[in-house]
């Protein structure tokens, strides 16, 4: 611990039981009013958006039917990280996530480098998906009404046009959402996640009235190594599950609800994947759905000669790409919020609206802050930045199980990864494995990244902690070691 005079080290850790007990200090204090159905449809409405709907044409491409594989081999590989997100959010039910768990694991340098990733993974991901919002919205109005938004309001400058207005509206339109409550927005996110699935539904149950097994031959034409390449795209299908574990702070009943709805929202949705990807490829070759932007779309209405379905299939993506920016955008609000709260961004931030029970002014700069950024950025390579700030993201919240059962083994777990540390050093390794598949350049702007964070970090963070201004820090200690605050590793 920090003695007087002396300031905590950047490795010091957060103690558990200080983390939860700063959850209810007076005017930060979230409510807990977010249910194991709304948690869990939290998680179904982060996952299934654009990932389903474009990246079955791009999997298809490169392992052909056999994409079918890919889809269960990515979910197996967000499987392992899974269990680890539903251990860590039962014993410490705070906002955060990754940053959060770091924090209470390996110090507060890689808890700021962690944050600072899930700022890129989260806050840019809004901006790259409102832009995708904008596109599938003019789709649906091409495929529906025949009207299309002009270049000039539609699109970012460097694809020709002057801003995204579409993208702005969505991104504000959010943001009002999430000042207005959390409750309010879990409703309306279980609305539209109701939507999408029974869009979902609807293309299964008449992909497979038409299915045919002839597109099934040749099965993998690229192998082996076509269905693992495939499943490192794939994977960002899947990318969402740990947004759920940023609710920790609101959930009514954490211990039970977090694992039953990290691990359900994965389930669900791997089950709506393989039945999607398998109907497709029944109805259209993987040639045809390569080669479209929509290739659900393209399957009903080249393979299945089903045109007319194209605008309900375009009105789902709509559906899906909103709730997936909501509940992206709300655990961006909640990490910055938990960041603000231990002093590494502005204190003053993470003042909760006693009205509405939410962060509304951070909530709010965020807001405007992201919807500049849609309106003028195209979607660009942030697919591939987005997969690798995952990707890392799940490589720490792995360690972290494996450390916290070293240092803390008699810590209440609500729920725990069975087979540790063999799990969770499974779920590392498909985690760096996916991560070196990605290029080059991908790794370079990441690391770029994460240097600025660490300027940031030198300047501001540090001689603003908390644990610089208190007597909170923890230094590492080995499981027979009395814990700092004399409980002797005990609860």
């Amino acid at each position: 611990m920090a003695g007087p005079g002396k300031r905590a080290g950047i490795f010091a850790i957060r103690d558990v039981g200080s983390l939860v007990t700063e959850t209810h200090e007076t005017g930060t204090e979230l409510k807990r009013a977010v249910s194991a159905t709304q948690l869990t449809a939290m998680g179904v409405g982060a996952i299934i958006g654009t990932g389903i709907f474009v990246v079955i044409g791009e999997g298809s491409a490169i392992a052909g039917p056999a994409v079918i594989l890919s889809f269960v081999l990515a979910a197996v590989a967000c499987a392992f990280s899974a269990l680890s997100y539903a251990e860590l959010s039962s014993s410490i039910p705070v906002s955060g996530s990754a940053y959060t768990y770091a924090y209470a694991t390996l110090g507060e340098l890689v808890a700021w480098i962690i944050g600072w990733d899930l700022i890129l993974e989260y806050g840019v991901s809004v901006a790259a998906i409102a832009v995708g919002w904008g596109g599938n919205l003019n789709a649906f109005l091409d495929a529906a009404f025949g009207v299309a938004l002009p270049d000039a309001i539609a699109t970012s400058p460097e694809d020709g046009g002057v801003f995204n207005l579409p993208a702005v509206l969505v991104v504000l339109a959010i943001t009002f959402l999430l000042v207005r409550g959390v409750t309010e927005s879990a409703r309306v996110n279980l609305i539209m996640v109701v939507v999408k699935l029974a869009v979902l539904i609807f293309f299964i149950v008449v992909a497979f009235a038409n299915f045919s097994t002839g597109n099934f031959t040749p099965f993998a034409p690229a192998g082996v190594d076509g269905v693992t390449a495939a499943a490192a795209i794939i994977f960002f299908a899947y990318i969402g599950f740990d947004a759920v574990s940023t609710g920790s702070e609101e959930a009514r009943n954490p211990a039970k609800d977090l694992p039953l709805a990290i691990i359900g929202s994965l389930l669900i949705c791997t089950v709506f994947y393989v039945l999607t990807v398998t109907g497709a490829i029944g109805i259209a070759t993987p040639e045809q759905m390569s080669g479209s932007d929509a290739p659900l779309a393209t399957a009903l209405d080249e393979g299945a000669g089903l045109n007319w379905a194209a605008a309900i299939l375009a009105l789902g993506a709509v559906v899906a790409i909103t709730s997936v920016v909501l509940v992206i955008f709300y655990g961006q609000t909640r990490i910055f919020f938990a960041m603000c709260r231990d002093g590494l961004m502005p204190r003053r931030l993470a003042t909760v609206n006693q009205r509405y029970g939410t962060p509304a002014r951070l909530t709010i700069i965020l807001g405007l802050l992201i919807s500049v950024l849609a309106a003028l950025v195209p979607l660009g390579t942030i697919v591939e930045l987005v997969n690798i700030g995952t990707l890392f993201a799940f490589v720490l919240v792995n360690i972290g199980v494996i450390v916290l059962r070293r240092t803390r083994p008699d810590m209440p777990r609500p729920y725990r990864v069975p087979w540790s540390p063999l799990l969770p050093i499974i779920g590392i390794v498909f985690a760096v494995y996916l991560m070196a598949d990605l290029p080059l350049d991908t790794w370079i702007r990441f690391i770029g990244w994460l240097a600025l964070g660490i300027v940031i970090y030198a300047v501001y963070g540090y001689r603003h902690s908390r644990l610089r201004q208190s007597s909170d820090a923890v230094p590492a200690s080995r499981p027979d070691e009395p814990r700092p605050d004399g409980d002797g590793g005990k609860p």
